[in-house]
């Protein structure tokens, strides 16, 4: 029977090492400023191919009638996936940056959000700029 391991949780793998009393200050600071989750923009929905109409519309309001009442949990529906490889020192600057908008921000997001935002926020910078903008300059070799 194959046994699973159990590994630490990136929180505690990125924890900071500061003395006590420094400690105790983030502490009181991170009390003082709530932690809140920030939920993906919804995506425009596409219509749908086969013609259902307001079918598709009325069964996501709930059998029980209760769409209304429901809160939100935050996460968008992905239909797309892509797979990126990254080093490790990239992966670590990308939760290093995740858990610092966490601790300075108030900010809970995952990495796919982070990743997603950054993306949109190069191709707007392309888009705007084109020759002059930051992603043509990283990739242009000097």
């Amino acid at each position: 029977m194959p046994r699973r391991v159990s590994l630490p949780a990136a929180d505690d793998l990125f924890r900071p090492t500061v003395s006590e009393r420094r400690a105790e200050e983030e502490a009181a600071d991170a009390a003082a400023k709530p932690v809140h989750a920030v939920p993906d923009r919804p995506q425009r929905r596409r219509p749908a191919s086969r013609g259902a109409g307001d079918a598709g519309e009325a069964g996501e309001a709930g059998e029980s009638g209760q769409g209304s009442e429901r809160k939100p949990s935050g996460r968008v529906r992905h239909d797309e996936k892509m797979t990126v490889y990254v080093t490790s020192d990239e992966l670590l600057d990308l939760e290093h940056a995740r858990l610092s908008l966490r601790r300075t921000h108030g900010l809970a997001v995952d990495r796919g959000r982070l990743v997603r935002e950054a993306v949109a926020m190069v191709l707007a910078d392309y888009e705007a700029h084109g020759e002059d903008s930051a992603l043509v300059r990283r990739l242009t070799p000097e």
